[in-house]
C-alpha cells in the first residue's frame, strides 16, 4: 500500500456525506436570489481555522507593508491576535486530531506558532536584528514546517505542496524587494483559503 492515496486528487470540491454533516461546528452556506443558487458550501473545523488565520494575517502584514505604525505597537497587537488564533485553533481542531490520531500535528502547529512569536516580538523589543530582516522568511518556513508535518501526518499531497509552496516563496523574497511583506501575506492567505475552500486528499 502506498503512503499517499492517488486514487483520489490532492485537491477537488466539497461534497457533503453523512459523515461530514455529522461533524461538530459544521458551517453551511447557501447564498442565492429566489431559486438561483449563486454559492454553495460548507466548511469544518478546520476550514473555519483557515479562515480565521486568514483573517487574522491580512491586517497584520497589511499594516507592516502599507502603514507607519510602531514596530513595538504592531509586535503587540499581532502577537495578542496571534495567541487567539491558536486557541481558537486548538479549541476546533482538537477533536478532529484526536479522532485521526494526528494529535502530534497539532501540537507542532502551536510550538512553532508559539515560537515564531517569540522570535518575532525578540526582534522588535530585544533587537534581533538578523531576525528582524528576516521575519517574512522566519514565518513562511515556520510555516512550512507545519504544513510538512501536517501532511506526513494524515499523508495529503496537497498539504505538502502548500508546504513546498512556502519554500519556494522565501527564494521568491529577495526578488520582490520593498514587497516582502504584501507578498508574503498574500501566499499565506491564498494557501489557506485554498485549504478551506477545497476538500484535500487523505487516507
Amino acid at each position: 500500500m502506498s503512503f499517499f492515496n492517488y486514487s483520489k486528487p490532492p485537491l477537488c470540491r466539497k461534497q457533503l456525506t453523512v459523515e461530514i454533516e455529522e461533524m461538530e461546528g459544521l458551517w453551511h452556506i447557501n447564498w442565492q436570489i429566489g431559486k438561483i443558487r449563486l454559492y454553495s458550501t460548507f466548511y469544518t473545523r478546520i476550514d473555519q481555522a483557515c479562515i480565521l488565520w486568514s483573517l487574522l494575517l491580512i491586517p497584520m502584514f497589511i499594516t507592516a507593508q502599507f502603514f507607519p505604525v510602531s514596530w513595538s505597537l504592531q509586535a503587540t497587537l499581532w502577537s495578542i491576535l496571534s495567541c487567539i488564533g491558536i486557541a481558537a485553533m486548538v479549541v476546533w481542531t482538537n477533536y478532529w486530531v484526536k479522532l485521526n490520531k494526528v494529535s502530534w500535528a497539532l501540537y507542532c502547529w502551536v510550538l512553532l506558532l508559539i515560537l515564531g512569536v517569540i522570535l518575532t516580538d525578540g526582534s522588535i523589543f530585544l533587537g534581533w536584528g538578523n531576525i528582524l530582516i528576516h521575519l517574512c522568511a522566519l514565518w513562511l518556513g515556520l510555516s512550512a514546517i507545519c504544513y510538512f508535518c501536517t501532511g506526513l501526518a494524515v499523508r495529503s499531497r496537497a498539504v505538502i505542496f502548500i508546504g513546498i509552496i512556502h519554500i519556494l516563496g522565501i527564494f521568491i523574497l529577495p526578488y520582490v524587494g520593498p514587497w516582502q511583506f504584501l507578498t508574503t501575506g498574500a501566499l499565506m492567505v491564498f494557501c489557506l483559503l485554498m485549504l478551506a475552500e477545497f476538500r484535500w486528499d487523505t487516507l
